[in-house]
């Protein structure tokens, strides 16, 4: 078991916990199905203790021995049968207290890690019922966080302090009586320095905590600063700011410098300070032994055992600081983890399925929507796409366009209104039907660590190879994917650097078509495609939008002339709506935004 000095409390970064009580007993709560576990955890810590605790007195013994045959006349009259009794019984002690600490630290990783893995489920399971209302004001870095930092606290608490606990308490009680057996004179000369190494320690850590906190939080910003300094260190170079960043980071560095300075003094004074306590106690206890000795009242050897014991009482002082110290860190990052199973699900579910076939009829109805209750984005929208049509959905940005389309996925629920697919409101199907109506392709390229081939058939794992080599070619995909020496097989690497922007928005693509789901909704996606490939997609995509509903978000508006809806929205209102013929004509703010993408082309042409 390692132990871990009053420093090492103070180098925790300490988050103390809003309501301490009632987290640790919801927390001890995880720990019932392994209840007769813990309690046998339990049993093999005090036995492993309590066999080790025996050992020094029994040394003293061998001590006594020895020295009493000495005295008496020499090496001949020691009594070696005794010494050899006393060894056997030592290593038989020392051996039984090695194998209950060893059963009692594999048996507490393996509850530990149950526990861990019970609260990592419980997160991963969270977060799929979790509305994107909350991650929109949630940093990803801080759910991470939970999930890993907390957690990981969390484990190593039940793993460390637990067992920690009960060693320290049975060492002071098992000590505490082995001390008074051997001498309660000096076991009171003994008990002297504990209060005052207990008033140092509080106090020193105390101070500390609060230097190494901040340590912590400048050693934060500095790698913040040098992560931010590589991650975009052509644009520093670009605008020239090389002396601007070196000059940030030399103030963090020796704000660093600082804090930790004053951190390790504060530390470096606490052991000397309990040391100087702790040897002026020893010196009072030999001198009190030595006086029993010649007084005929204490065997030599008790000396010996005694300083043993007196040194190892000190060791659970610096227990107690650092479990006070990891419980606190322990209880907030359980107050954390349980603050995100507490967060407020998605609606609950709807047990109805979408009409087969379906026909792609979409209403919006009177729908009013916002992200906050005070801050309305869409009042009393409404209008009615019809089965087959391709809706064009135009607009600055800020106007609503994803959140038109966030809605109609259902990723948020309308305030009032409704929002309908053959007449059916979506509320009515259960989210998981709802989204098999929709294909969607989004401007920004999602792709995982997995094989192209994997990629593809992401949302139909279990489609043929001939399928999927025949979406690949529809999407344009198959003749770049064959010029990579493993061809389908090939892996993509986590920021698919071996890919260029546009292949990877194919393979996205590619993706859609395999899905076939009757509802295509297209955010600006041939954005990031060469203009020869993207006309190469636009035959493709009206292959595959041909007698399905499909709703484009479109930025480049010379994509979508051929819609048969436009909707032209703006501050959460629909405006115009029309084809582009008719919107033209109109002259009114689609002629402005079609104008304004393509008036500096035609003045330079000219």
């Amino acid at each position: 078991m390692t132990r871990q000095g009053p420093m090492m409390a103070m180098r925790a970064d300490v988050r103390k916990a809003r309501d301490f009580k009632g987290t640790t007993k919801r927390l001890l709560q995880f720990t019932r199905p392994y209840a007769l576990t813990m309690i046998l955890t339990i049993v093999m810590a005090v036995m492993g203790t309590l066999f080790g605790i025996a050992a020094p007195k029994l040394i003293g013994n061998i001590t006594t021995l020895l020295s009493v045959g000495i005295l008496s006349g020499g090496t001949t009259d020691i009594d070696f049968v005794a010494v050899h009794a006393i060894l056997i019984q030592l290593v038989f002690l020392y051996a039984l207290s090695a194998l209950f600490q060893y059963l009692q630290v594999i048996t507490m990783v393996k509850v530990t890690q149950q526990i861990t893995h019970t609260l990592r489920s419980r997160i991963i399971a969270k977060i799929n019922t979790l509305p994107l209302r909350f991650f929109d004001h949630q940093p990803i870095g801080d759910v991470l966080s939970r999930i890993t930092y907390d957690v990981d606290t969390i484990g190593q608490s039940f793993q460390q302090s637990i067992s920690q606990v009960i060693t320290a308490i049975t060492t002071v009680l098992g000590i505490l009586v082995m001390m008074v057996s051997i001498s309660w004179e000096m076991t009171l000369i003994a008990l002297v320095s504990l209060p005052v190494s207990l008033l140092l320690v509080t106090n020193i850590v105390k101070i500390g905590q609060r230097y190494f906190r901040q340590r912590t939080k400048t050693l934060g910003q500095l790698n913040g600063h040098i992560e931010e300094t590589f991650g975009v260190h052509p644009i520093i170079k670009v605008f020239n700011a090389e002396a601007r960043q070196t000059k940030t980071f030399d103030q963090l560095s020796h704000r660093y410098f600082l804090d930790s300075w004053k951190s390790e003094f504060i530390a470096g004074v606490m052991m000397p300070l309990i040391s100087l306590v702790s040897n002026l106690s020893y010196v009072a206890v030999s001198v009190l032994g030595a006086t029993l000795v010649l007084n005929g009242q204490l065997q030599i050897g008790g000396i010996q055992s005694f300083i043993t014991y007196t040194r190892n009482f000190n060791q659970p002082i610096n227990q107690v600081a650092n479990i006070g110290t990891l419980l606190q860190s322990t209880v907030a990052s359980a107050e954390r983890v349980f603050e995100f199973l507490d967060e407020p699900e998605e609606a609950a579910e709807a047990s109805g399925t979408a009409p087969v076939p379906l026909k792609g009829h979409v209403t919006f109805d009177h729908v009013c929507f916002g992200y906050t209750p005070e801050k309305m984005l869409f009042q009393d929208l409404s209008f009615t796409v019809q089965p087959g049509q391709r809706v064009a959905i135009v607009g600055p940005t800020g106007a609503g366009k994803t959140t038109l389309i966030n809605l109609l996925m259902r990723f948020y629920d309308v305030q009032s209104g409704s929002i309908n697919v053959d007449g059916i409101d979506i509320r009515s199907f259960s989210r998981k039907e709802l989204r098999t109506i929709f294909g969607m392709v989004l401007q920004d390229t999602w792709l995982f660590n997995e094989s192209i081939a994997s990629n593809i058939r992401f949302a139909q794992t279990q489609t043929s190879d001939d399928a999927v080599l025949s979406a690949a070619k529809s999407a344009m995909v198959d003749h770049f994917v064959r010029t990579l020496p493993e061809g389908y097989a090939t892996l993509i690497n986590e920021e698919a650097n071996n890919l260029s922007q546009g292949q990877k928005q194919l393979l996205t693509i590619a993706r859609a078509f395999l899905a076939d789901h009757p509802i295509l909704i297209l955010d600006e996606a041939t954005s990031s495609v060469d203009t020869r490939t993207e006309v190469l997609i636009r035959k493709a995509m009206e292959r595959l939008m041909a007698e399905k509903t499909s709703f484009i978000i479109a930025h480049r508006l010379s994509t979508i002339r051929d819609a048969d809806l436009i909707l032209v929205m703006n501050h959460g209102a629909i405006i115009e709506h029309g084809t582009h013929e008719s919107l033209m004509a109109k002259n009114g703010f689609y002629t402005t935004l079609y104008n304004a993408q393509f008036e500096p082309e035609d003045e330079t042409s000219r």
